[in-house]
């Protein structure tokens, strides 16, 4: 039958044990390549924008990391007064009712 003895004249890529989707990808790798030589301003401004989105979100990723280690060493520093104010608080008042101390830190 003329389905059993496919050749690839039908459209379809030929059925290659264990090397077809190799082919295909290369296929396909040769179609966008002649594509980018054929219009290299819009290959240039995929480049350009899709780069530049990836750069800014890049720098916001780095800033946000560099925030989050600010506070949690903000966080660390309130907590060690925190222990130490509940500590002197414990050993010279059995009370308990001192007033917490000024800002000390400067941060805003």
């Amino acid at each position: 039958m003329a389905t059993e003895q496919s050749d690839g004249a039908e459209g379809g890529p030929p059925p290659a044990p264990g090397g077809g989707w190799m082919e295909r990808v290369e296929d396909r790798w040769h179609k966008i390549r002649e594509h980018a030589e054929t219009y290299p301003y819009v290959w240039a401004s995929y480049i350009f924008v899709y780069g530049g989105l990836g750069v800014y979100i890049t720098w916001r990723w780095r800033k946000l990391r560099a925030t989050e280690q600010r506070v949690r060493v903000l966080q660390e520093q309130l907590r060690k007064l925190v222990e130490a104010e509940e500590a002197a608080a414990s050993g010279s008042k059995p009370n308990g009712s001192s007033p917490l101390p000024p800002d000390k830190t400067g941060a805003r």
